[in-house]
């Protein structure tokens, strides 16, 4: 899906998929232009435009604490978070440094819901608060939309289908029950793909009674749903299909590299408009130092490439994957991390002997996937 890099909270990469931004004027227009009038008459247009704007900037606040909550949990169990993406139910952390055991799964992936229930419940208990005193007007409506919005985001992403939550929270808990956690992921597969179909029946129904958006809405729910099934099946059959095969089979062998002191502009020039790779290995004394890529080198304004070096701007040799021409493809696959753009390097004897990215990846497993 489609999103964009908006900065950085805690050290990590914050992107957001277009469908927040699609949630978000949905929100600010629904509430603005019919909820809040009809339910909160009297009042100006502009205060009612304000209002929807406002829970929908909260809603966008709600979504990030709810995924940043991830990153705390994770980070406390001892992994890093490169990158959050969020979309309209909640988002997606990018988690390296292992794999997390059941237990820490189940804990990373609780934080988010609960941190939502606990605003839902904030709001809810001052618009509670509010009423008791006797104020029934716009205010008080604002806080409980918010309540409902934020406790909606928790229960949305409990739902036992996997990229939310409550799919990973399934995952651990069959992964610790049965100790298979490839079969845990097939089973929450066919969980989602159960839900999916019954959802989507539900909201052609509620289109045959006359209720368009609402139908529609259940309906691309269920969708996603099923969606999300067939593509967590889809990996794990594939990380299974490349268990057997070692990285030498899909990597390129003997890589050229590239001084790590070369300006931006000498390398534009004599390397990667000559020789039709995307990303270069850097090299001081034969030990690799970085990675460069097309996509680094083109953040280089053109007035400061004659004098910006490759080191300056290059993945750095501590956040560089690193593998063997023995490791297996699968144990391989979840290391590829964002700063090397999803290559690896290839090392045998402390000496580089190739490169492999995860398109190589997804050719070999296009081949071997039925």
């Amino acid at each position: 899906m489609a999103s964009a890099r908006v900065g950085t909270i805690a050290g990590v990469q914050v992107r957001v998929n277009w469908s927040v931004l699609v949630l978000v004027l949905v929100i600010a227009g629904v509430l603005a232009e019919g909820t809040l009038p009809d339910v909160y008459p009297g009042y100006a247009n502009w205060v009612y435009d304000a209002s929807g704007v406002i829970v929908a900037l909260i809603f966008l606040a709600g979504l990030v604490t709810h995924e940043v909550s991830h990153v705390f949990a994770a980070k406390r169990a001892g992994f890093e978070v490169r990158q959050i993406t969020l979309w309209a139910l909640g988002g997606v952390a990018n988690i390296t440094g292992g794999t997390p055991s059941p237990r820490a799964e189940a804990r990373i992936s609780a934080a988010g819901p609960l941190v939502s229930l606990a605003v839902g419940a904030l709001f809810g208990g001052a618009a509670a608060l509010l009423r008791l005193a006797g104020s029934t007007g716009l205010v008080a409506g604002v806080l409980t939309w918010l309540a409902v919005i934020n406790l909606g985001i928790a229960a949305l992403n409990l739902v036992p289908v996997a990229p939310l939550d409550g799919g990973r929270i399934l995952h651990a808990a069959l992964w610790k029950y049965r100790g298979d956690p490839t079969g845990a992921t097939l089973t929450v597969a066919w969980v989602g793909r159960g839900l999916g179909t019954v959802v989507i029946a539900l909201g052609l129904v509620e289109l045959l009674r006359g209720f368009g958006f609402s139908g529609l809405w259940v309906a691309l729910l269920g969708w996603f749903m099923v969606a999300s099934a067939g593509i967590e099946e889809y990996r794990i059959r594939s990380l299974e299909s490349l268990s057997e095969v070692p990285v030498s089979d899909v990597m390129t062998p003997k890589p050229e590299t590239v001084p790590p002191d070369t300006s931006v502009a000498d390398f534009l020039d004599h390397y990667l408009m000559r020789r039709g790779y995307s990303a270069f290995p850097l090299a001081e004394d034969g030990r690799p130092v970085g990675l460069v890529s097309l996509d680094r080198v083109r953040q280089v304004p053109p007035e400061r490439r004659g004098d910006t070096s490759l080191r300056e701007v290059a993945c750095p040799e501590d956040q560089l994957t690193l593998t063997t021409p023995d490791e297996s493809v699968s144990e391989l696959l979840p290391r590829l991390n964002e700063c090397a753009e999803g290559r690896a390097l290839v090392m045998r004897d402390n000496d580089l002997v190739g490169i492999v990215s995860s398109r190589d990846i997804s050719r070999t497993i296009q081949r071997r996937t039925p």
